[in-house]
């Protein structure tokens, strides 16, 4: 026993020294020397077999000259051999866009004296009230049915409207005439015209998300945005973007589509422009666009744009007029829902130089354009269209389960069907925790890894939220027509999962390819280093990040054995934690050192072959991902009065993510190369097994119930969305009829007991209705409100028949 003690505080020593923690180091050997003078260990103890291992590793680490030349040359000499080299397009990904919240995360130590700070978004009064008033009104003259199986498009009153009062324009400033609305304002804009009809959102987002606009008013020059914004931003011109086509959808980078430069006649002159050839797919409006964003590869085998030596460019992004001599808009794509979606095609379009997005001097730098303007649409723009697919489910499935009775009893009171709606109750609430802390984030920049996450996770919790809600209201939702207010969700959600990112290759290449090298303090400067051409330069700058590296390991491994002994107890939390938030804080705290160890040694065995172990790279996303949405819901819950219905849901969420990251570490290290390794690791995290269970029956339950009722987390969520209460509309049928079913209260539940155990008699409701109010089962007052929710309840229930199909 004292052995082990003893090599521990060798441990302890090694890793503050280290991670140049002196005056800790210091400090312990204080407490070390004290130790053994009182008599702690047995002068045996103060051997050579453990001074001497004690006194070579703190020479090796703190003499820069034995370092280099035992440790870190060796060390830098087999991982330039091994690692592959970063090319330029990878190095422009890596680069673009910021870090926030999910580097702390993935340091193994998150700040949480930081994320007190955080607040989240909040609206202008400029915004809310554009949400309130022009946004409603465009929800008001959208019928999905009458879009999706009659028009094929938006009817035209809608299309004006979307142009006059500027929704193509909200991330337009406001000087070329558009609103410069903030990212929080734009998700609520889109997901309030999802929530009506995702064709709309679909349309109105595109505009405000990759696209030109984003692009000319972050790279373009003064004259282009003279050019185009105005136009854009009143809806006079309607945009597109040509990146993906046949060969390149998530691999965008991988264009085929070239731009060779030449000379040639443009207004009766000739300049210095590009030949272009190119072949896009799935590009949305362009059917109707009057602009369109091109990205391509730019060759330059004359030298012509100035330097003679560079013959290619890379990609690059141009902006033309739709109606440019040899610019082809094809047919339209039917992609399960009416939005305008199309190919475009090109072979040997002369455009001149100048039309190059920022001009010539930006050729060759789109994929660094594009990459930073994705990041920013993919946080907004399918997390805003799932967070309002979930809310929706939320209220519908739940009013739904309240309305419909089998077996003498609501279908929401059956646990099966509750294991099912408590979990739409908790992604509806994640969902909007998540968007509002997404899109804080967004205001800091474009980070990239939060962005990927949002995307990935949001669409896959809408897709589960709509499948269990097909499951709940069964062949009510499954028969389509004007009635049915979940087809539309369903029919989205492969188009959600699939655009700005294939959902596979999100979660399995870009959440922890890109998090490990953006958030990880050492690693992207440690493998920079070793492609410099100066070896001597990179071996210096290798070995002071390598030594830091090491330190940064020993100091997560004895976190992570510290915190796993103590199941995260005693470990800092913000300094505003209330009683519920806690003890999740702590747990968070765990599984970031868990993960920022096991990742470390992913790294360290595997090297760069673990880009290519996608299944094992996977879960390690997950587990950043799950904490990254554990952080959103406690900083979500905070911002609210505490109620039981909202600790509820809370609770779930926190309960089901973490959940996950645990099961994700597991799988994990039953997966490893170096099995024995990374359990040895795993169970300094877990030494008890497990640091959270999966959502208990009691929690499950009382959210199975919350779901049907006016609880707060309903009427807070209902907030963001269009809430019709029209009886002839798809969703505003099931809404006021489940109204009026409240307003009955226990009138109604009166009146079945009675009919079931057949206290009354009658052929008619009315007949039974008032019967019971001779009985004095209700009151007289209340047989007309008996009679009308009875027939309402009925054309609730009812699916649409037609003539034809």
């Amino acid at each position: 026993m004292m052995l082990l003690l003893s090599l521990l505080a060798i441990w302890v020593l090694v890793a503050l020294l280290t991670y140049r923690q002196v005056a800790l180091a210091a400090a312990s050997s204080i407490v070390i020397i004290a130790w053994l003078v009182l008599g702690a260990v047995t002068p045996a103890m103060l051997s050579p077999w453990l001074v001497v291992p004690l006194a070579l590793v703190l020479v090796v680490l703190n003499v820069g000259s034995v370092r280099r030349a035992i440790l870190t040359k060796p060390v830098f000499a087999m991982l330039k051999k091994s690692m592959p080299p970063i090319s330029a397009t990878e190095r422009d990904a890596l680069e673009a866009g910021t870090t926030w919240w999910e580097k702390e995360l993935f340091s193994g130590r998150p700040d949480w004296n930081e994320f007190a700070q955080i607040s989240l978004p909040q609206l202008t009064a400029e915004e809310q009230k554009f949400i309130d008033n022009e946004v409603s009104e465009l929800c008001s003259l959208l019928d999905e049915w009458k879009i999706q199986n009659d028009l094929k498009d938006l009817p035209a009153e809608a299309w004006q409207y979307l142009k006059d009062k500027n929704f193509f324009g909200l991330i337009i400033p406001k000087e070329y005439g558009g609103r410069d609305f903030s990212p929080y304002a734009q998700s609520r804009i889109m997901s309030k015209i999802a929530s009506r009809s995702g064709t709309a959102a679909v349309t109105a987002m595109v505009p405000n998300s990759l696209g030109p606009g984003e692009l000319l008013v972050k790279y373009g020059t003064e004259e282009q945005r003279q050019r185009w914004l105005p136009g854009l931003a009143n809806g006079t011109e309607i945009p597109c973007f040509g990146l993906t086509g046949p060969e390149a959808g998530s691999d965008a980078g991988s264009i085929p589509d070239t731009g060779i430069v030449c000379k040639g006649m443009h207004d009766g002159q000739e300049v210095i422009g590009l030949k272009l050839t190119f072949s896009k797919r799935w590009i949305t409006l362009a059917p109707v666009a009057t602009v369109v964003g091109l990205a391509f590869k730019v060759y330059d085998p004359e030298g012509l744009l100035g330097d003679p030596n560079k013959k290619e460019y890379g990609i690059t992004c141009a902006l033309i007029p739709a109606n440019h001599p040899g610019v082809e808009i094809g047919k339209r794509h039917n992609p399960g829902s009416p939005f305008m979606n199309g190919p475009i095609f090109g072979t040997d379009v002369f455009i001149p130089a100048d039309w190059i997005i920022g001009g010539a001097a930006m050729a060759g730098k789109g994929w660094r354009m594009l990459i930073e303007c994705l990041g920013a649409g993919r946080g907004v723009s399918l997390p805003a269209l799932s967070t309002a697919s979930g809310e929706m489910n939320y209220r519908m499935v739940g009013a739904y389960a309240r309305i419909r009775r089998q077996f003498n009893m609501e279908v929401g009171k059956f646990e099966g069907v509750q294991e099912a709606s408590a979990d739409i109750a908790a992604s509806g609430y994640a969902l909007e925790a998540m968007r509002q802390f997404v899109t804080k984030g967004l205001e800091t920049g474009a980070p990239a890894v939060m962005t990927a996450m949002a995307k990935y996770h949001a669409t896959e919790m809408m897709r589960k939220s709509v499948e269990h809600s097909m499951d709940i209201v069964g062949g009510r939702a499954i028969q389509k027509g004007p009635r049915n207010f979940l087809v539309a969700s369903y029919h989205s959600v492969p188009v959600a999962i699939t655009v700005e990112g294939a959902n596979i290759l999100t979660r399995s290449l870009m959440i922890f390819g890109q998090g490990a090298m953006r958030c990880h303090p050492f690693l992207f400067e440690e493998m920079l280093a070793m492609q410099l051409e100066d070896g001597s330069e990179g071996l210096k700058k290798f070995d002071k990040l390598f030594t830091s590296h090491l330190g940064h390991i020993c100091n997560n491994m004895l976190r992570t054995k510290l915190l796993g002994f103590l199941c995260g107890r005693m470990s800092s939390v913000p300094a505003n934690a209330d009683d519920f938030s806690k003890r999740w804080y702590q747990r968070i705290n765990l599984l970031s050192a868990a993960l920022a160890s096991m990742s470390d040694i992913a790294l360290g065995v595997l090297g760069g072959n673990l880009k290519r172990r996608e299944l094992l790279s996977a879960r390690l996303g997950d587990v950043h991902s799950q904490l990254f949405i554990a952080s959103s819901i406690l900083k979500f819950h905070s911002a609210h009065a505490r109620t039981r219905a909202e600790d509820a849901h809370a609770e779930y969420a926190l309960t089901r993510s973490l959940f996950i990251a645990q099961e994700a570490l597991r799988d994990f290290s039953d997966n490893f190369p170096l099995k024995w390794l990374a359990k040895i690791v795993r169970f300094i995290a877990m030494p008890y097994g497990k640091i959270v269970n999966k959502p208990n029956d009691n929690l499950i339950r009382e959210l199975g119930d919350l779901i049907m009722e006016e609880n707060p987390v309903r009427l807070m969520l209902g907030q963001y969305l269009y809430v019709s209460h029209d009886p002839q509309d798809a969703m505003g049928r099931v809404e006021s009829t489940y109204q009026l079913l409240l307003s009955l209260g226990p009138v109604w539940h009166a009146f079945l007991k009675a009919k079931n155990s057949g206290k009354i008699s009658g052929a008619t409701t009315e007949a039974l209705a008032k019967d019971a109010a001779e009985k004095n089962i209700i009151q007289p007052h209340d047989v007309a409100r008996v009679v009308e929710y009875d027939a309402r309840r009925f054309d609730c229930l009812l699916t649409d028949a037609f003539d034809k199909l």
